[in-house]
């Protein structure tokens, strides 16, 4: 299955090379990102602890029930009646279940509830995040292989021309000086593909660290469709979509749960309870006539009114008040960088995109340039110098093309992300059934058996300490 649909994409995904055979593809390193990368593994595994955040807020409105057991041996003294019993056994139970309580156990309840929703989108922001890591260390890769090819390819036609170059010197047709410009030329030529190597290994093991694994004859990325004709469009849709903007809606909402919850403090609590208890000597009662054990039973109603709390629920609600409003103006700043971003990511792949052409024009152009001032050379219209110069355009506009085609391709990417449509439920992945963290939370929100637990936790990502050194070798297409 192909990365597919993105539902959204980029009009100018021009492939960077030519696609090899049995090459790894964006697809693949994107469902394994997915399925091993540890930062969202373990966002994953901290949205399973928020989950667990709604029964612990529910627990304090269900029944509570304690028994107490108390064994004793009463030690004789010189003062010790001695028909006083030897030992006895205590035994209690108690039950107790709250009626009321100012609505805080309701209002903590949804308050843990939204978190969770907002926990939920914000598993969202960090798998586009990840992807968009996976998208740019990809193109990178590519980039650097094909500026490493392109600088490579130049260093071969200096070294041609150097060679043609003293071949003239030795019958007298150029000077010392035409040789010296193209040795130079030469040995700038041979530094920069060695720094262009140094990046390509960098590259490769970035990609490494985000993906799990070395990158192996990368294909051409699969061409985006459909990305927003505007930037309006596509703010109007992030402001819906973005899960970092509904995370952050989802927590001011949270919030204002949090400051209803904190005003109970100063209302009435109402429970009922329950009780039993049984205390038996164990026949050690010598009294005559003197049962061995006793039991009893109670239950009723307590009600409990605070009348003065040296100022603590006030102080309370007003920090609760202060956090609340704290996560509006968050929200807001949320909302701010989101417009900024997307506004700044369609600006960039618009800009990319333009100087994809712009670029191609450029290479036309200098190819053109270089094969007229070769020719021009050999009626003596032209100089070495002039051959040398009308390379290194060619290699400049060849690196700039390429360039600006990895930019186009990551900017568009995202795009995607910032508005909300960079996820494996958008990309169409395969490689198994997708994570839902909604699956975690129904099964533990309604839990209540005190001794229920999940299995030790394991790591699930991927190490990548046996995966060899990289270099920047390119294999020759």
């Amino acid at each position: 299955m192909a990365l597919g649909k993105l539902r959204a994409g980029l009009a100018a995904g021009i492939a960077l090379t030519a696609a090899p055979l049995l090459a790894d593809d964006l697809r693949e390193a994107l469902v394994l990102a997915y399925n091993t990368n540890p930062t969202l593994q373990a966002a994953r595994a901290a949205q399973r602890a928020v989950d667990e955040s709604v029964p612990i807020a529910r627990s304090s409105g269900l029944p509570s029930v304690s028994g107490t057991a108390t064994y004793s041996e009463y030690l004789k003294s010189s003062s010790s009646n001695p028909l006083s019993p030897d030992r006895n056994l205590d035994a209690q139970a108690n039950l107790s279940m709250p009626i009321y309580a100012g609505g805080g156990i309701r209002n903590s309840v949804r308050g843990a509830e939204t978190r969770v929703q907002a926990g939920q989108a914000d598993l969202r922001g960090v798998e586009s995040g990840v992807f968009s890591q996976v998208v740019a260390a990809y193109m990178d890769v590519i980039l650097n292989e094909a500026v490493v090819g392109l600088n490579r390819q130049n260093v071969g036609r200096l070294e041609v021309n150097l060679q043609a170059t003293r071949d003239r010197f030795e019958i007298g047709d150029l000077t010392r000086t035409d040789v010296a410009q193209s040795e130079s030329r030469l040995a700038l030529a041979r530094g920069q593909t060695r720094s262009a190597e140094a990046s390509l290994t960098a590259s490769r093991e970035r990609y490494i660290q985000v993906v799990g694994k070395a990158p192996e004859n990368l294909a051409s990325p699969p061409a985006l469709t459909g990305l927003p004709g505007s930037a309006d469009e596509a703010v109007d849709y992030a402001l819906d979509h973005n899960p970092d903007l509904l995370a952050a809606q989802d927590r001011a909402r949270a919030a204002g749960f949090d400051t209803a919850a904190a005003g109970a403090g100063r209302l009435p609590r109402v429970s009922v309870f329950a009780g039993a208890d049984y205390s038996d000597y164990l026949g050690s009662n010598k009294f005559p006539g003197t049962v061995q054990s006793t039991s009893s039973a109670t239950a009723g109603v307590r009600a409990s009114i605070p009348i003065f709390q040296g100022g603590l629920p006030a102080a309370q609600r007003r920090q609760a008040q202060a956090r609340e409003g704290a996560a509006m103006e968050q929200e807001i700043g949320t909302e701010r960088a989101v417009i900024a971003s997307v506004r700044s990511a369609y600006a960039q792949w618009q800009a990319a995109g333009e100087l994809i052409t712009s670029s191609q024009a450029a290479v036309d152009a200098a190819e053109l340039s270089l094969e007229g001032v070769r020719a021009e050379n050999t009626v003596g219209n032209r100089t070495i110098l002039d051959i040398l110069n009308a390379e290194n355009e060619l290699l400049n506009a060849q690196v700039q093309l390429v360039t600006a085609r990895r930019n186009a391709y990551v900017a568009g990417f995202n795009l995607l992300a910032a508005m909300g449509k960079a996820e494996a439920r958008d990309l169409g992945l395969d490689g198994g059934a997708l994570y839902d963290p909604q699956t975690n939370y129904d099964r533990v929100k309604g839990a209540i058996f005190d001794w229920s637990s999940d299995p030790a936790p394991t790591a699930r990502a991927t190490r990548t300490v046996d995966t060899k050194a990289q270099d920047g070798s390119v294999k020759d297409k």
